[in-house]
């Protein structure tokens, strides 16, 4: 399929998601109950109007980051069919949810990433100021990039937020500026990584399966082995990243987890492999059918570690006000009360079921035409490059690297498309050897009409030529079409490409420049 068919797609919609008023209406009205909740619950508290408005710009952070960074992890199983948009939106929603509660932590960095010096704020106020602002222009520029349909890092957004509005409340010394310098970096690396790991895998799966004569035979090898791998990539990933406030270990023991996990289960899955691949069709579409469990089973995994991951993101911020706050003090590391995790949890999954299906969309086929055996490639990028990134000491994006993945799978297929190439040369070849014919016939149909005294055979040749002529004609005419659209055939939309990557070069410095803005704006207010 090229990118013609890709295109009818967009105009598919979400006959079950309310309308824009309807979801403007529930989001507001979670961010009432926040800002209700935080004020009666803290009433006894003098700076009480500080933490309702963090607790407002944390929940608006939340929803913001359920609607645009959730995508990456059920966007390719949308797009290959193998989920379908509400049954990837549960799943989310549910393992997001546990993600957060379960190992989202109990203390949390009040400072993503110790991209700024919080020693170097001695007022608790302007610290508070600074916080609430960093929340508010993240989840601004957030907001803008879903509504253009760009799929950005949410930890970029809040690490320009906090950033910004540092160097707005202490100066340009407050920033640690390796950390930015390897924020930068981030750029490049996790969507080359995610690219390259999604394409070696998807080039294994080909190679190995879909160019063998007979697939399911192949298949029935080959598929087992790759859930296992998948199997250890996921088990090592979660030990490393998902439940690390749970389970504190290292990489060789995580690791060693994983291979175990891996080979039980290969013999767990291999005879329900054999079974199921019996019977599905004997051909392409068959064989596809056999990674829609494991891509289940991957949104939902994928989901989870987001959820205990990304949820710092906008309760970061949060934690840190109601510290502020509630101690009058500026620490580096705070607890995390249960209200303040709430808002996060819930947050990113009314941001999820309300606004979610737009990015969603815009990964899982908008970008490429995705199936399944592509999106297990791609779904194997995002845990496999975290983990290698990761005892590497490379700094990556999990939205990075999973659109970096999409494209990478894109890509291969245009490199790899041979026959499409060999389509073009013989279209092209043929026009050219009709054209010569076509050329010829009237050359010689000028001969004969310039002959002064014809015959049978010359008016019978005469007839006859201008038949072909006419047939010739039209078959050029058709053949030259052809070309020019087989010209055109791209399997990855090149808009979408630049302005997904625009929208990551500009987040931290946008986030940023807005953040100090929003930071400006507080401290006139409150001045």
């Amino acid at each position: 399929m090229d990118i013609k068919t890709i295109r009818s797609m967009e105009k598919v919609t979400v006959q079950t998601q309310p309308s824009g008023y309807a979801r403007l209406a529930l989001a507001f009205l979670f961010i009432a109950l926040v800002f209700f909740w935080t004020t009666f619950s803290h009433s006894g508290n003098h700076d009480n109007p500080f933490l309702v408005i963090g607790a407002v710009f944390g929940a608006y952070m939340a929803m913001n980051i359920g609607a645009n960074d959730v995508a990456n992890n059920v966007g390719p199983a949308v797009g290959s069919k193998a989920l379908t948009m509400m049954g990837a939106i549960v799943i989310a929603a549910i393992f997001e949810a546990s993600g957060s509660f379960i190992a989202g932590g109990d203390v949390v960095k009040t400072i993503q990433k110790g991209i700024i010096d919080p020693d170097l704020i001695a007022n608790p106020d302007i610290f508070i100021w600074a916080m609430s602002a960093a929340l508010l222009s993240g989840a601004l520029w957030l907001n803008l990039a879903t509504y253009l349909g760009a799929p950005v890092s949410t930890t970029h957004s809040i690490v320009g937020g906090v950033m910004g509005a540092g160097i707005a409340a202490a100066g340009f010394k407050i920033v640690s500026w390796g950390t930015m310098g390897s924020i930068v970096a981030s750029w490049i690396i996790s969507p080359i990584l995610g690219g390259i790991i999604a394409a070696l895998f998807l080039f294994y799966i080909k190679k190995n399966i879909v160019y063998k004569e007979d697939m399911i035979q192949s298949a029935k090898k080959v598929v087992p082995l790759l859930i296992s791998v998948m199997a250890m990539a996921f088990v090592t990933y979660l030990m490393l990243k998902g439940v690390k406030h749970l389970i504190k270990v290292n990489f060789i023991t995580a690791l060693g987890i994983g291979v175990v996990s891996s080979i039980i289960m290969f013999f767990v899955v291999k005879p329900l492999i054999v079974k199921a691949a019996d019977k599905v069709e004997k051909n392409r579409t068959g064989v596809n059918t056999l990674f829609t469990i494991p891509l289940i089973f991957a949104a939902a995994l994928l989901s989870f570690a987001h959820g205990a991951n990304d949820v710092a993101n906008a309760i970061g911020p949060l934690a840190a006000i109601n510290d502020a706050v509630m101690g009058g003090a500026i620490k580096k590391a705070v607890g995390i009360p249960f209200w303040v995790m709430s808002v996060g949890a819930i947050g990113i999954v009314i941001g999820l079921a309300l606004y979610g299906p737009k990015l969603i969309k815009t990964v899982g086929h908008e970008i490429t035409e995705l199936d399944q055996m592509r999106a297990f490639s791609i779904a194997m990028a995002a845990a496999l490059t975290v983990i290698v990134a990761s005892q590497l000491g490379l700094p990556v994006s999990s939205t990075h690297i999973a659109v970096g993945g999409v494209f990478g799978v894109g890509f291969l297929r245009e490199y790899l498309d041979r026959g499409e190439s060999k389509f073009l040369e013989s279209v092209r070849e043929k026009f050219k050897s009709d054209k010569k014919a076509l050329d010829e016939m009237r050359e010689e149909l000028k001969k004969l009409d310039k002959l002064q005294n014809k015959n049978q055979q010359d008016y019978e040749r005469i007839v006859e030529l201008f038949k072909s002529i006419d047939e010739k004609e039209e078959q050029v005419k058709m053949e030259k079409k052809e070309y020019k659209g087989a010209k055109k055939i791209k399997y990855v939309k090149r808009d979408a490409v630049k302005k997904i990557i625009a929208a990551w070069i500009i987040t931290v410095p946008a986030a940023a420049v807005l953040s100090a803005a929003v930071f400006f704006m507080i401290k006139g207010i409150m001045s």
